[in-house]
């Protein structure tokens, strides 16, 4: 029977490894959002000073790990085994759970995730307990949970996401109101005292809150932090802000930058400290439980686990492997690099592809919001509406698409201070915060106080949080439900059950990591379509070749991956294949967004680019079109069970694919090779497949009416042929647009030409 626990144990630490990696690279978005979107450092500065603050950081959680022990349950209803089944429950769906995640690309929150799985799996055994004792009744489950903390723990996780949003939206507001857009023009001073404020602010809570329980704090530096914190906090701020100030007027240092690069230290410290619980709390809390068990010789069904309700100091050395481990996944993982991006975006300045859709409740929320900003600027005095609007009045700055930074600095200072103190205060008291919310809103309120969610963009950004938001809900019921399925299985199904749930988790595990870097290579080795840059028509004929011949070449696969599963009736290649074309569909709607930073980065003279560019979007929108039809209606025929084609209608349209290939081979060689004089001869035979396509028109009239058919085959065949025309004929039109405009011996212009890419 022992050695069943020691394999538990095993197979405990191994998921804890794992669990750190799939955690922090769901969490990775915390700490480096702020940093990456102002683009104030570079990513390897950010990522030496982010590892150092996670290193720190662990070494300063031990308080935390009482919440995996009793912080949930009352461990003395538990017998051992009983215990053990919970942890293992928990940690086999924590991993899957937060993999599944990862994969989508959306980030979750971990604590959100150990919480209820600690919650589901308890509920689950103490239910178990409960019907097989017939003196109690489920009113008694009551005494297996521990109502008072899980009740603060699950209301602190709630609270925190609207105090992230409320007081990153006034810091930033009276930041704004303050420093202004203009803030490196203002006086040194007004830079000191920000650099003060924000510096004292995290260094307070990471030194008086967040580490003054740590092991390695000395205690007559604990005694005085906690009988004389205002004497700390003044001390603090004028140090801080006289140092600025001689860095600022003398040294001529970037002060922003200095603050950035702290507060990602700093909540690097707040998020490994808070959240490391998340990862190793179970398993060192069930090694906790197994030495207990172990020294005190009774049997695993009748020792009570009383000991994991008394205060244990975790080892300083555990502490330090597992903030090594998560500095690596840090500087190794791909995923974590993917999740990032959701929290740039949403918080970004500028206009961006949205990544969500609005929705009802998105859409009365603005318009309530712009209802009661008009009530509110209806009473405020002109001279303060205007002082304010010219505070919040953005400064020119003439800079390259992918090299603008989401937000400026002090919107990134403001994240970073903010979040940092918020964690580590929860820190303090023993609450495990949902870190990924509370970052995630506080530079949602700091986006909003900024002006950032104007008319354009609102509606999607409230859908963003919106989803964000109901991810939390997601999350929570799934860990529950799930964690307690886990349980059951591993209380009744024992050693066999645990050998074959842990084999299922490294496989699903392993076929996630391999789909993950497949997806990831074929994303590198797919050409994505590239926004024009350039300031001259034939800058741009050169610079969309490749688009066009990208276009051309996924076209023709899209065709016949459409003919070819229409005639042998394959549903999942007609599938894939209309994945295929949204996919282009999509990429061709992102250039013509770019049509207004492309215009506006135009010279004056230079206006004839932009209408060739217009046009020639146009033309590609055009043909993706048409394509997009004839794939949907191929997949809605085959689809819907209707009849499969004539075998002479078949013959005819693999007929069509064929010549359709050979012009898509030859027009695509021509762009890639950028030989535009190649075009004419494309052009002289156009005639030649237009018949083509009329000549199987007509046929098809003739065996309507001479044969018995189906209506749905001649339907979707007549369907076909005019869609390919439609599509032949957007191609033409393009063609015709390069030979027309295309000059050789005109050198293509570039903006910005004397800057070297």
């Amino acid at each position: 029977m022992e050695n069943l626990y020691i394999y538990m144990l095993a197979a405990l630490a191994f998921l804890a490894v794992a669990d750190l990696v799939v955690g922090v690279s769901n969490d990775a978005v915390n700490f480096l959002n702020s940093a990456i979107g102002s683009k104030a450092v570079s990513f390897k500065t950010i990522m030496i000073v982010a590892s150092l603050g996670v290193a720190v950081g662990a070494m300063t959680s031990s308080g935390m790990m009482e919440v995996a022990r009793k912080g949930i349950f009352n461990p003395g209803e538990f017998m051992f085994n009983e215990i053990m089944v919970i942890f293992m429950a928990v940690m086999l769906t924590d991993i899957l759970l937060l993999d599944f995640f990862n994969t989508l690309g959306l980030p979750t929150s971990t604590t959100v995730s150990i919480v209820f799985e600690l919650l589901g799996a308890s509920v689950a055994v103490a239910i178990i307990k409960i019907y097989a004792d017939n003196s109690k009744s489920i009113i008694d489950l009551g005494n297996y949970i521990n109502n008072e903390k899980a009740i603060e723990i699950i209301l602190g996780i709630l609270l925190s996401v609207v105090i992230a949003f409320t007081v990153g939206a006034i810091i930033q507001y009276v930041s704004r109101l303050l420093l202004s857009f203009r803030f490196e023009e203002k006086p040194d001073w007004y830079s000191a005292i920000f650099s003060g404020f924000a510096v004292t602010s995290i260094l307070y809570f990471i030194i008086v809150k967040g580490l003054k329980n740590a092991s390695f704090m000395p205690a007559y530096a604990q005694d005085f932090l906690s009988t004389n914190p205002f004497t700390f906090i003044c001390i603090s701020f004028i140090v801080f802000a006289i140092l600025s100030y001689i860095a600022v007027s003398a040294f001529k240092a970037k002060i922003y930058t200095i603050i950035i690069i702290i507060g990602t230290f700093a909540l690097a410290v707040a998020f490994a400290g808070n959240d490391l619980v998340n990862f190793i709390g179970v398993p060192i809390a069930a090694y906790n439980s197994y030495e207990a068990w172990s020294l005190s010789g009774s049997e695993p069904t009748n020792y009570v686990m009383t000991a994991l309700g008394q205060p244990v100091q975790t080892q300083p050395y555990l502490l330090l492997i597992a903030g090594l481990i998560m500095v690596l996944t840090l500087w190794f993982s791909s995923k974590a690099k993917a999740v990032v991006k959701t929290s740039v975006d949403l918080s970004r300045q500028d206009e961006v592809k949205e990544r969500f859709e609005p929705n009802y409740l998105s859409r009365n929320i603005v318009r309530l919001t712009i209802g009661v900003n008009d009530s509110i600027n209806s009473i405020l005095p002109e001279s303060f509406k205007q002082w304010s609007n010219d505070q919040f009045v953005k400064p020119k700055v003439v800079v390259k698409e992918q090299d603008k930074p989401a937000f400026d600095l002090v919107r990134a200072a403001v994240n970073l201070m903010v979040a940092s103190v918020l964690i580590s205060i929860a820190t303090s008291m023993k609450l495990p915060l949902s870190t990924t919310y509370v970052t995630f809103m506080v530079a949602m309120g700091t986006s909003l106080a900024d002006r950032a969610w104007g008319s354009e963009s609102a509606v999607y950004r409230v859908a963003g949080v919106l989803n964000v938001i109901g991810g939390w809900f997601f999350t929570a019921f799934s860990a529950f439900f799930a964690a307690a399925l886990m349980a059951i299985i591993l209380y009744y199904g024992g050693g066999f059950a645990l050998a074959g749930l842990l084999l299922l988790a490294i496989i699903l595990l392993i076929r996630s990591f391999l789909a993950h870097r497949k997806s990831s290579k074929m994303m590198r080795e797919e050409d994505q379509l590239e926004k024009a840059e350039s300031s001259s028509t034939q800058g741009v004929i050169h610079e969309s070749a490749s688009n066009i011949a990208n276009v051309i070449k996924r076209g023709n696969r899209i065709y016949t991956s459409a003919i070819n599963g229409l005639a042998v009736q394959d549903l999942k290649r007609l599938k894939k294949n209309r994945q295929q074309i949204n996919k282009l569909s999509n990429e061709i709607d992102d250039l013509k967004d770019n049509i207004f930073y492309f215009i506006r980065n135009l010279e004056e003279p230079s206006v004839a680019a932009s209408n060739f560019y217009i046009n020639i979007l146009g033309h590609l929108q055009d043909m993706t079109q048409s394509l997009e039809y004839i794939s949907k209606a191929s997949h809605k025929h085959i689809n819907n069970n209707h009849k499969k084609l004539k075998f002479s209608q078949v013959k005819e349209l693999k007929d069509l694919d064929e010549n359709l290939e050979k012009l898509f081979a030859t027009t695509q060689a021509a762009f890639e090779s950028r030989s535009f004089e190649q075009i004419g001869a494309v052009l002289q035979n156009k005639g030649k497949i237009f018949d083509l396509v009329k000549e199987k028109i007509q046929k098809q009239v003739e065996r309507t009416r001479s044969e018995e058919s189906s209506p749905k085959n001649t339907t979707l065949y007549f369907s076909l042929l005019l869609e390919t025309k439609d599509l032949l004929t957007a191609m033409m039109n393009l063609l015709e647009e390069y030979y027309h405009s295309h000059d050789s011996s005109v050198k293509p212009a570039k903006l910005n030409s004397d800057q070297e890419e």
